[in-house]
């Protein structure tokens, strides 16, 4: 493993596209060139065992010459990192006289499968066992949301679990004795806590510079399309993506009608694939006579897929968030690739930057050094967002 961390693939894209193989095949061809890799899944599907040919297993387990396989035995791990919350909200339901069934279904945190896959990564990447570590993600959608939330959460902790604290010893008390409802303790906040200090270790890796997220897609309009929109999303939350993996292409040969149709049909998406991705590079993988299951099966598909080339070298280029200083002016720059002037909108409050793309937003909590300047403009330029600031009241 290298010193700044394992090299971390995640792989997303819209349902039915092929993801889950060529996640497989990049962990398949990884251990073959001889880097120990982990490939686990996100996705509930839990199909990423089917693909491979082998049983699931909830700890890392060696299914090849140095390629293990995770399947986040998610009840486990809601144990140990959403237990203390859960039986405390279990304990209240209880008390307002719903019966046990009920209250352990009403308690289920929604996403939860997804969170505690991500949170076992995390713990994974730290053991410093793995060179390189694949993530087969759930569909774009779900991808999106799950990927969003550390931020999210952090932004409501840090302004609201503070004060709450200082309530909940305050009150507990008194609503102890009005409503004979127990508040939580310290032990169950101390739990939230842990929660979100665990989510945005999370953030952290999946946003740091060993990081980086592969689109697949099948040449077809509606799904080029979710695949751009997803590259705009991705970028406005600060992750990078490093490429585009397009998938079940028909070969040009054969002279019959149906054929040459769908040829000429995925020809022009993919022509709109490299001009809308450019420049990241386009892995195309051919429409194969089989579904390629087994490790010699994606050995062979990830053969096709990268060629020469090496798919386990750092990502490049500036990351998707950037912020310079050059004499009196400070410059934000943020990704967002593909984005349409008339889909951003920008705001500023307090020290907080609020970013809309569509129908995602992002609220970016200014450094000190950018917190005590105004905007003084911000222009939407090849791709990128460029907020420029200079000294003077926000």
């Amino acid at each position: 493993m290298s010193e700044s961390g394992p090299r971390v693939l995640l792989f997303t894209g819209k349902g039915g596209v092929g993801k889950t193989t060529v996640a497989a095949a990049t962990a398949t061809l990884a251990a073959r060139r001889g880097r120990k890799t982990l490939v686990v899944s996100t996705d509930t599907a839990h199909s990423l065992a089917d693909a491979l040919g082998v049983p699931g297993s909830g700890e890392p387990s060696e299914i090849a010459p140095a390629l293990y396989l995770q399947q986040v035995d998610t009840q486990k791990a809601l144990e140990r990192h959403w237990g203390d919350l859960r039986d405390y909200a279990q304990g209240v339901l209880a008390e307002l006289g719903l019966d046990e069934i009920t209250s352990e279904e009403l308690t289920v945190l929604p996403g939860a499968e997804e969170v505690m896959a991500l949170l076992e990564l995390s713990e994974q990447v730290r053991t410093g066992r793995w060179d390189v570590v694949v993530v087969d993600c759930a569909p774009t959608a779900e991808t999106l949301r799950l990927l969003a939330l550390p931020e999210a959460l952090d932004w409501h902790v840090n302004r609201l679990l503070p004060a709450g604290r200082r309530l909940l010893r305050a009150i507990a008390p008194v609503m102890r004795h009005v409503t004979r409802l127990n508040l939580p303790e310290d032990a169950v906040v101390s739990s939230g806590e842990r929660l979100h200090t665990g989510l945005m270790g999370v953030r952290d890796l999946l946003t740091g510079p060993a990081a980086s997220v592969r689109l697949v897609l099948t040449p077809e309009a509606v799904v080029v399309a979710e695949a751009r929109r997803t590259f705009t999303s991705l970028s406005l939350y600060g992750y990078r993506v490093d490429g585009v993996v397009a998938n079940r292409v028909f070969p040009a040969e054969g002279s019959d009608d149906w054929r040459r149709g769908w040829v000429e049909a995925q020809a022009r998406h993919l022509a709109a694939v490299h001009e809308s991705f450019a420049p990241l590079p386009v892995h195309t993988v051919p429409y194969l006579p089989a579904e390629p299951v087994g490790a010699e099966s994606l050995a062979a598909l990830a053969g096709e897929l990268y060629g020469a080339s090496d798919p386990f070298a750092p990502p490049v280029g500036e990351p998707p968030l950037a912020v310079r200083a050059e004499g009196g002016v400070h410059e934000l720059t943020l990704a967002l690739p593909l984005a349409d002037r008339s889909d951003v909108d920008l705001a500023r409050k307090g020290d907080e930057l609020i970013v809309t793309a569509g129908s995602y937003r992002r609220v970016i909590t200014l450094p000190a050094a950018l917190a005590r300047r105004s905007v003084h403009e911000a222009a939407l330029r090849d791709g990128r967002l460029r907020v420029r600031f200079e000294a003077g009241g926000a």
